[in-house]
C-alpha cells in the first residue's frame, strides 16, 4: 500500500511538497546582531584570495554583504576582459574535428596593432596543415584590447588539390576525408568567440570560414574579447518568493542565513510546471546525473515528489535508467547513470514510501544487469566508462582518446557510483526480502571496492588516481579527481585512516577543490581549471565524515564566496581566479549548486543522515561558526521537527526530543506530529588535520610519439625535464632526451609521459604498437558498387548491422598458433556527433555460449560514414586453427536511443598479444 509522505494536516495544495509563491519585497528585517557588532567581528575564514566574515565576503576590491536574511548586495564585476593574453592560439578544423595539426600544436598570432594601423588585424594566408607562429615580441603589461577585429585567412588549396588528385585528403590524424564528405572548415582557438570545443563548432556558424570568390582562400572576420562576452551579475538580490513552507534556518551569521534563503528561492525556480526539476537557468529539462546528485544533496529532503517525478522521467519504456549524455553516443561510453539508484534510495530513506521502493528496485537491478555484461571488467573488477559528470573529452582526457578509448577507461568517480549503486540495491533487496539478490549485489560492490583500492589507490600520494586508460594495456592517470575522491570517502570505499588521507592530501587551490589536479595545458576552463560548487559540497560532506575541520570550513567558504559575489548559485567558476565568466559554459540558478548550498545546513552543520528506519544527527560545526542556530519546520516522514543547536565541534554532548534524552541521536521513522529537538555540542574541536593547499599548476603537454628503426621519437615538450617510457602500461625506463630505443621483437604497446616541474606528469601518449602480428578478417556482404557514398573500406565491401539487419554474424578466424589475441572491428557510425545524442551501436561477442565481451561502436560524426575507426579491443584466447566467433545483438545491447543501433563493419582485426 502506498504511504503518504506527510501527515494529512501537512499536505499542501494537494501536492507532496512545500508550496512556493510570489511575495512582495519587504523592507530588510531587523538583524539579530547589530551592524556595528558585525563590522567589528573577526573573519570567519581567510586566505590570500578572499575573506569570509559573518555578514560578508571580501575579495580584493569586491564585496558582497547580507543586509538581512533575505537581501544581499554585491559590487562584483568580472575581470574577464581586462587581462587577456594578446597571443592568440588557433587552428583550423575540417568538419568540426581537430584534424589540421598534430594534437597540442597550434598556430599563434600576436594580436597587437602596429603603429598607425587602421582596420582589422589580419593573419597571413596560412596554408592548411602548415604551422604558423608569429615572432612579434609582446611588450610588458600589454593585453588584448576589447573589441579587437581579426581577419583570419586560410589557404585551402592543398586540401582541394588532394580532393582533385586522389579523391580524399589525409588529415594530421591520418584519417582520410573524402571530397563528398567535406562540409565545412572552421577555426577554433583560445579567445572568445573562438573556442577549443571542436565537437560544437558545427553549432557556431560565426566560426566557419567561407570562400565566396572560389579562389581557395577562405576567410572569416571575428571580434575578439568583446565586453558583451563578460557577463555581469546583478547588484542586489532580495527574496521575492515566499518559502515559509520550507524549513527555516536562523543563525548568528547573516551571510549564511541569506545564502540559505537564496538557495531556497532558486530551488523553487528550478521546478517546471510539470513538477520536474529544471537543471539550470540555461539548461531546460531533466538530466539524469544532475537531478540525481541534487536529490542526494538536498532535494529528496526538500522536494521529494518533484524528485520522484524527475527520476521517473529518466527511465526507458523497457524499465532501464537512461544515460542521457556522454561521449560517443552516451551509453555505454558513459555509465554514470547509476547515480540514479543512489538518489532513488535517498528518497526512500527520507519518505519511507514502500510503493516507491517497489517501483524503483527492478529498474535499478535491470540496469545493473546490463552494466555487468556491457561495462564490468572481469580483469580489474572495475566498471568501464567516462568520468561521472566530466563528459567533455578534451577537458579531462588526453586529446588522442576517442570515444571508444573513453569507454575502455575505468574512472574513480564512476566506479564509486557503481559501488554505491550495488550497496543500495543490496539494501533494497534486504528490505524487500530477496536475500539472494542482496548477496549478489554485496559481492558486486565488494569486487568494485577491491578493484578501486588495488588499481587506483596511490599510497605515495594518499589519494586515488583519476582513471585507468590505454588500449590493450591500461595505466593509471595520477591526477586527483575531486568528485571521485569525495565519493570514495562518503560511500565508504576509503575508510578510517585512508579516508582521512584522501581529505587531507587531495590538492586544493585558493578558490576551492578543482575538478582535476593538476590542470591540463592548453585547455580552457570548464571541467579543466575549474571549481564546481556541487563538487565542493560533496567534498564538504566527505571532509565532515573524515573529521577534518579545516577542510569543512574551507569548503563552506568556497561555496559561500561565489554565491554571495555572483548573487546566484552558478554551475562553475575558473579555478585560477574564481571568476564565473571565464569558463566555456555556465548557468545561474543551477540545481546541483543550490542543492549543495542547502546540504551545508542539512547534512554538514546539522549532520542529518537518513537511514531506512531513522534519522540520525551527526553535526559538524567549525569553531569559527560556533553559536546557536535553529532549523524549524523540518519535515521527516510523519513528523515536523524544530531543531535548535548550540556550540561547536563534531561530538554531541546532549540531545533531547521534547526534553527527553534521544538515544543514539536518532529520530525513529515512526515519530508523528510536531516536536522540539535540542542539540548541545561539546565545543571541542576535532583533532587538527591538514589541507593540501597548492598553487593551481598545469601538467606538461602530452607527447606525440613516432616509431622507426627501433627508435621512439617525439618533439621536445615545453617545460618537461624528463620522460618516462611505459611498456604495456608499466614503467620501463626514464630519459631526459626526446627519444628511446626499443626492441621490435614480441608485441608491445609503448607510451611516453612528460615530467615537468614539481614532478607533475602529462598524460601518457597514444599507445604505439611495436612488433605487431595481426590479420584482418574481411566482412564483405555489401558489394562495393552498392556502397556509395561510403568510401575508405579496406576490402570489396562491408556489413551493415542494425536492429533488423545482421543481428547475428558468424565470423570464422584461423590462427597459426594458440595464444592471447586482441580482437576488434573496423567500423563506421555516422548517426550522430561524438559529443551528444545517443546512437552508439553495441554488440556482444561470443564463442558459442561463452561471453567474450561487449563490442562498442560509438558515433564518429554526423553523416560521416567514410570515417572509419576501430572498436574497443577484446582479449580472447584462441586455439591453433579455426574458431567460430559470433557477433550478436542481445537485449543488454539496447542503447538509449531505442530505435537507432546501427554501424557498418569493414573487417575484424586479430592481433597476437602473447
Amino acid at each position: 500500500m502506498k504511504h503518504s509522505l506527510w501527515p494529512a494536516g501537512l499536505l499542501l495544495a494537494g501536492a507532496l511538497l512545500p508550496a512556493c509563491h510570489m511575495q512582495k519585497p519587504t523592507a530588510p528585517a531587523a538583524a539579530a546582531t547589530t551592524s556595528e557588532t558585525l563590522a567589528a567581528a573577526p573573519a570567519v575564514w581567510q586566505s590570500a584570495a578572499y575573506t569570509l566574515y559573518p555578514d560578508r565576503v571580501v575579495q580584493g576590491e569586491f564585496e558582497a554583504r547580507a543586509l538581512s536574511r533575505t537581501e544581499l548586495v554585491s559590487n562584483y564585476q568580472s575581470p574577464a576582459n581586462a587581462f587577456v593574453d594578446p597571443r592568440i592560439e588557433f587552428k583550423f578544423s575540417l568538419n568540426g574535428i581537430d584534424n589540421e595539426l598534430p594534437v597540442g600544436r597550434n598556430h599563434m598570432l600576436v594580436a597587437v596593432p602596429k603603429a598607425g594601423q587602421n582596420g582589422p588585424l589580419e593573419t597571413p594566408v596560412i596554408p592548411f596543415g602548415q604551422h604558423f607562429t608569429d615572432p612579434t615580441p609582446v611588450p610588458v603589461n600589454t593585453y588584448l584590447a576589447p573589441n579587437t577585429a581579426l581577419k583570419i585567412r586560410l589557404d585551402m588549396r592543398p586540401v582541394l588539390a588532394a580532393f582533385k588528385q586522389q579523391g580524399y585528403y589525409t588529415t594530421a590524424k591520418g584519417d582520410k576525408l573524402y571530397q563528398a564528405d567535406f562540409k565545412h572548415v572552421f577555426v577554433a582557438g583560445s579567445v572568445a568567440p573562438l573556442s577549443w570545443d571542436f565537437d560544437n563548432l558545427v553549432n557556431k556558424p560565426e566560426l566557419e570560414l567561407k570562400d565566396p570568390d572560389g579562389d581557395g582562400i577562405y576567410e572569416v572576420t571575428l571580434t575578439l574579447n568583446a565586453p558583451a562576452n563578460a557577463k555581469t551579475t546583478a547588484g542586489r538580490w532580495q527574496q521575492t518568493i515566499n518559502t515559509d513552507d520550507f524549513p527555516q534556518y536562523h543563525s548568528d551569521y547573516p551571510l549564511s542565513d541569506a545564502l540559505y534563503n537564496l538557495a531556497l528561492e532558486e530551488a523553487c525556480r528550478a521546478v517546471e510546471p510539470d513538477s520536474t526539476f529544471r537543471t539550470g537557468k540555461e539548461w531546460a529539462g531533466v538530466w539524469t546525473r544532475d537531478i540525481s546528485y541534487s536529490i542526494i544533496l538536498a532535494q529528496a529532503t526538500l522536494q521529494p515528489k518533484v524528485a520522484m517525478n524527475s527520476l521517473l522521467r529518466k527511465v526507458t519504456p523497457e524499465g532501464r535508467i537512461i544515460q542521457d549524455t556522454g561521449t560517443g553516443g552516451a551509453y555505454p561510453c558513459s555509465t554514470d547513470r547509476m547515480v540514479w539508484a543512489v538518489a532513488a534510495w535517498e528518497i526512500y530513506k527520507v519518505t519511507g514510501d514502500e510503493a516507491w521502493l517497489r517501483k524503483v528496485y527492478p529498474i535499478i537491478t535491470k540496469s545493473i544487469e546490463d552494466d555487468v555484461q556491457n561495462a564490468y571488467d572481469p580483469a580489474t573488477g572495475l566498471v568501464r566508462g567516462e568520468s561521472s559528470f566530466l563528459d567533455w573529452r578534451e577537458q579531462t582526457y588526453p586529446r588522442w582518446m576517442q570515444p571508444v578509448d573513453i569507454y575502455q577507461s575505468e574512472n574513480l568517480g564512476t566506479n564509486a557510483v557503481h559501488y554505491q549503486a550495488n550497496v543500495v540495491a543490496a539494501h533494497m533487496a534486504q528490505q524487500l526480502g530477496d536475500a539472494a539478490a542482496a548477496t549478489r549485489h554485496q559481492q558486486l560492490a565488494a569486487r568494485i571496492k577491491q578493484g578501486l583500492n588495488q588499481h587506483l589507490w596511490q599510497p605515495d600520494k594518499g589519494y586515488y588516481g583519476q582513471f585507468l586508460y590505454g588500449r590493450n594495456f591500461l595505466t593509471l592517470s595520477p591526477k586527483a579527481e575531486a568528485l571521485g575522491e569525495a565519493l570514495s570517502v562518503l560511500f565508504g570505499v576509503a575508510e578510517g585512516e585512508q579516508a582521512q588521507q584522501v581529505v587531507s592530501k587531495t590538492p586544493t587551490v585558493p578558490f576551492g577543490v578543482p575538478c582535476i589536479y593538476p590542470q591540463i595545458s592548453g585547455i580552457p576552463p570548464y571541467h579543466n581549471n575549474a571549481v564546481w560548487p556541487f563538487v565542493q559540497s560533496y567534498w564538504a560532506l566527505a571532509a565532515a565524515k573524515a573529521g577534518n575541520e579545516a577542510s569543512v570550513m574551507e569548503s563552506i567558504a568556497a561555496i559561500y564566496r561565489p554565491a554571495a559575489l555572483f548573487l546566484t548559485n552558478k554551475e562553475n567558476f575558473v579555478a585560477e581566479n574564481g571568476d564565473f565568466a571565464g569558463t566555456q559554459i555556465n548557468s545561474s540558478n543551477m540545481l546541483w549548486s543550490l542543492s549543495g548550498s542547502l546540504s551545508l545546513v542539512y547534512k554538514v552543520l546539522f549532520g542529518m543522515q537518513f537511514e531506512a528506519d531513522r534519522l540520525v544527527f551527526k553535526p559538524f560545526v567549525s569553531q569559527a561558526l560556533q553559536g546557536t542556530r535553529t532549523l524549524t519546520g523540518f519535515r521527516y516522514r510523519q513528523a515536523l521537527l524544530d531543531v535548535e543547536m548550540s556550540g561547536f565541534g563534531n561530538q554531541v554532548q546532549r540531545i533531547t526530543l521534547d526534553g527527553q534524552p534521544l538515544a543514539g541521536a536518532a529520530v525513529p521513522a515512526t515519530l508523528t506530529g510536531r516536536h522540539q529537538l535540542r542539540i548541545v555540542l561539546t565545543s571541542q574541536a576535532p583533532v587538527a588535520a591538514a589541507v593540501a593547499r597548492v598553487a593551481n599548476r598545469f601538467s606538461p603537454e602530452t607527447p606525440v610519439v613516432a616509431y622507426a628503426n627501433n627508435q621512439l621519437t617525439w618533439p621536445s615538450v615545453p617545460g618537461a625535464t624528463a620522460y618516462q617510457l611505459l611498456k604495456n602500461g608499466q614503467l620501463a625506463g626514464r630519459t631526459t632526451e626526446p627519444h628511446f630505443a626499443v626492441s621490435a621483437g614480441e608485441y608491445a604497446e609503448y607510451q611516453v609521459v612528460a615530467v615537468g616541474a614539481a614532478g607533475l606528469e602529462s598524460f601518457a601518449s597514444e599507445p604505439l604498437p611495436v612488433g605487431s602480428q595481426s590479420q584482418q578478417v574481411q566482412l564483405e556482404m555489401v558489394a562495393a558498387k552498392s556502397a556509395l557514398p561510403y568510401k575508405g573500406f579496406s576490402g570489396k565491401g562491408f556489413v551493415e548491422i542494425s536492429q533488423t539487419e545482421n543481428r547475428t554474424l558468424t565470423i570464422p578466424v584461423t590462427v597459426v598458433e594458440a595464444g592471447l589475441y586482441a580482437v576488434d572491428f573496423r567500423y563506421a557510425n555516422g548517426n550522430g556527433p561524438v559529443n551528444t545524442q545517443n546512437k552508439c551501436a553495441i554488440r556482444t561477442l561470443r564463442r558459442g555460449a561463452e561471453l567474450l565481451g561487449t563490442v562498442v561502436l560509438p558515433q564518429r560524426g554526423t553523416g560521416e560514414w567514410s570515417n572509419w575507426g576501430y572498436t574497443n579491443p577484446l582479449p580472447v584466447r584462441l586455439p591453433k586453427g579455426k574458431t567460430q566467433l559470433t557477433l550478436t545483438f542481445e537485449p543488454a545491447n539496447e542503447n538509449m536511443n531505442g530505435e537507432v543501433n546501427q554501424a557498418m563493419l569493414d573487417c575484424m582485426r586479430v592481433v597476437k598479444l602473447q
